[in-house]
Parts: C-alpha cells; sequence; structure tokens
C-alpha cells in the first residue's frame, strides 16, 4: 500500500515536472495540479495570461480582469495529462461568469484530475481491492474597478486530494484538503498610437494559493500549497489602420513562493520542514537549497524564476493563431518547450486549441493537447 500512496503522489507531482525533479518535489508542496494553466489560449502563448485576463479564465490567469468585462461567458477545457504515461490521466475545468448590475461580474470555476485507478494491497501483495485517485477544485472570484484603468481581484477556492486509502505504516491515509485564496491586480492603458497604428499595454500581478497546508497521514507534516506570484505584461497593437489584425506580445514571471527550512535535529542531522504561509512570503527570496533526487544544489532568485513568453495574431476578432515559449531553470521543475495554438470565434461560441513541443526527449509533457470551447451569452 505504501508503494501505492507514493506512486500517486509521484504521479500528482509530475504533473508540472519531469520524472527525477518529480521525487524531489513532492516533499515541497501538495497539490501542484493547482499549477496547471487551464485555458487552451494562454497554453497556446506559453503559458501566459495574467496581463491579459479579458476572458472567463481571468479566475485562474488574474481575477483583477473579471473587473474589465461585462458579457457572461462559459467555457470548458479537456487535455488527457502526461500522455507519455499512458496512464489514463485527464484533466478538466469548468469555468463561468455572471455580470450582476450594481456589483460587477463573479466568477466560478471547478477543476478536476483524474489520477486513474490504482490497486490496494496488503504488506504480503496481496490485493484488497482497486480506488481512484483524484483531486478536485472549486472556487468563486470577483474582480473591482478602482478606476477605468485599474482593477482588484480576489478569489477564494476549496481543495480536495484524495490519492489514495488504507493504512500505511500503521496510519490511516486520508483525504487531504484545504482552502487557498488569490489576491490580484491589473492595470489596462487607454489606446495610444504608435507609427500610426492604435496600441494598448496592461500590466497584471496575480498571488494565488495562498492558504494551509495539506496532510494525508494523521503524524505527517503538511505540505504547503504551491502558492504562486505571478507578475507579466501584454503589449497589443494594431497592424492596420481598421483594426482587422492584431498582434498581441505578451510575458509572465512566475515563482512558487512555497519554502522549506533546514532543521537539525538532536543527533546533528539536517532536517527540512515546510515554512509558514506568511513566513513563507517573505522569506523565499534568498537562495533555495534543495534536494534534486540525487545531492542538494542550491538556487539562487533568477534560477527559481519560470519564464513565458506569447505572441497572438487575430484576424477581425474570428480567427487567431498563437505560439509561445516557457522555460524553467533544470534543477528547479525543468520544463522547457514551445507551444501553438488557434482560435476561432463565431457569434456566441468559440473553440480554442493549443498544443506542446517539448524541447527535451520523453518529457512527459510532450505531445499534451488542450482544447477548450466557450460560449458568450448575456
Amino acid at each position: 500500500m505504501m508503494k501505492k500512496f507514493l506512486t500517486a503522489l509521484t504521479l500528482s507531482a509530475a504533473l508540472l515536472f519531469s520524472a527525477p525533479i518529480a521525487q524531489a518535489q513532492v516533499g515541497i508542496t501538495a497539490v501542484p495540479f493547482l499549477q496547471i494553466e487551464p485555458d487552451s489560449r494562454g497554453a497556446g502563448m506559453g503559458n501566459t495570461g495574467v496581463a491579459l485576463a479579458d476572458n472567463a479564465a481571468a479566475i485562474f490567469w488574474n481575477p483583477a480582469g473579471l473587473a474589465f468585462q461585462n458579457q457572461n461567458q462559459i467555457s470548458i477545457t479537456h487535455a488527457n495529462w502526461l500522455p507519455a504515461f499512458n496512464a489514463d490521466l485527464f484533466y478538466d475545468y469548468l469555468v463561468g461568469t455572471y455580470y450582476i448590475d450594481g456589483i460587477g461580474m463573479i466568477g466560478g470555476h471547478i477543476t478536476f484530475l483524474n489520477l486513474g485507478e490504482q490497486t490496494r494491497t496488503d504488506e504480503t501483495g496481496l490485493e484488497l481491492g482497486r480506488f481512484n485517485s483524484y483531486e478536485i477544485t472549486a472556487g468563486l472570484s470577483y474582480g473591482f474597478r478602482l478606476s477605468d484603468n485599474f482593477a482588484l481581484g480576489t478569489g477564494l477556492r476549496f481543495i480536495y486530494s484524495s490519492l489514495a486509502s488504507g493504512d500505511v505504516g500503521g496510519q490511516q491515509i486520508n483525504p487531504g484538503s484545504s482552502v487557498g485564496l488569490d489576491i490580484a491586480a491589473l492595470y489596462k492603458s487607454n489606446p495610444f498610437t504608435v507609427a500610426n497604428r492604435e496600441a494598448t499595454i496592461n500590466a497584471g500581478l496575480n498571488l494565488s494559493n495562498i492558504g494551509p497546508g495539506i496532510q494525508y497521514t494523521d503524524n505527517a507534516q503538511k505540505d504547503p500549497l504551491p502558492t504562486v506570484l505571478r507578475a507579466g505584461w501584454a503589449y497589443t497593437m494594431d497592424l492596420d489602420s481598421d483594426g482587422m489584425n492584431t498582434l498581441t506580445f505578451s510575458n509572465d514571471i512566475s515563482k512558487i513562493m512555497a519554502r522549506n527550512q533546514r532543521l537539525q535535529d538532536p543527533e546533528g542531522d539536517d532536517t527540512f520542514e515546510p515554512m509558514g504561509v506568511v513566513e513563507a512570503l517573505f522569506n523565499s527570496w534568498g537562495t533555495l537549497e534543495r534536494f534534486n533526487g540525487n545531492e542538494m544544489v542550491s538556487l539562487n532568485l533568477a534560477q527559481q524564476l519560470m519564464l513565458g513568453f506569447g505572441l497572438e495574431y487575430w484576424y477581425n476578432d474570428l480567427f487567431a493563431l498563437r505560439t509561445g515559449y516557457y522555460y524553467e531553470n533544470p534543477e528547479n521543475g525543468n520544463r522547457e518547450f514551445l507551444t501553438l495554438g488557434a482560435g476561432l470565434r463565431y457569434n456566441i461560441f468559440g473553440v480554442d486549441f493549443s498544443y506542446i513541443y517539448t524541447l527535451e526527449e520523453d518529457h512527459p509533457l510532450a505531445n499534451t493537447i488542450r482544447l477548450s470551447v466557450l460560449v458568450n451569452f448575456r
């Protein structure tokens, strides 16, 4: 049973990281599925969106973006996750927004990750049955304007993680649960002219998943949530005088704000345990020491950053082409890939598609495809 529990934990961590790093990531944060970029538009633009946030997926990227929206929308995204594993994993994201006069735009979402079916065994290897491992979160978000150009936003989600059941070493394994809070801001400039063409620039900031850690056994320490600080900008310009063709450049810089601290037990051995939520927010800017699966490594601040760059072309708000590039340091996740995407809009309907092309052979994220369908309504 211990083997199956560790397998579920490793699969959960491997959602974001390559196999050698996944083993090290298990002890740093729980529920890494909260970091999965849910919509195909942002995923097709190199995992960028904190400064765009102009559709229902603003709930993930930047809830302050809801304040600049007035059209109700429902969208669903589906992806067969980590297809290289062939492990029957899939990811679904349902999101909706609704505008209320005098209050503004309110958004809600449900995210579900299926981690497959596992076999329960006893210490001798005798099969005792089967169970499903999964993780789910649901929440509400709200954005409000402080001026015509600046807005704040927030969100609150409930998180439930069921990775295994039964006993491990005499300890009962239980589903883990927690709550996460988002705090966000978005600035959108007025249109200005560049080379006789209209342009705008946005800047966004989102601190997501602030909350207590999760534990799965009674005596285990809590693993922190993947609290992420994301900042970025987006520049949009018309390519012609009538605005039929537009181009957007985007860039997101993000960092996990969870942090382990080194402790020394009475026997003189070094141990690590997670910092508290508030403590980590203030103490995660220096050098990070971590075990990469083979040895202890030290990462400076620049090496801890995750970088995304995106490009999007629209023709007459009907058809879009997208591409992007995403990079993490090899000792801090080891994700590096190109993204491709496309979008169609017709009347109240829309479809977005994204594809990941990894630069490393046999990477778990290779050939990941996301498909999003959306409906706008009044």
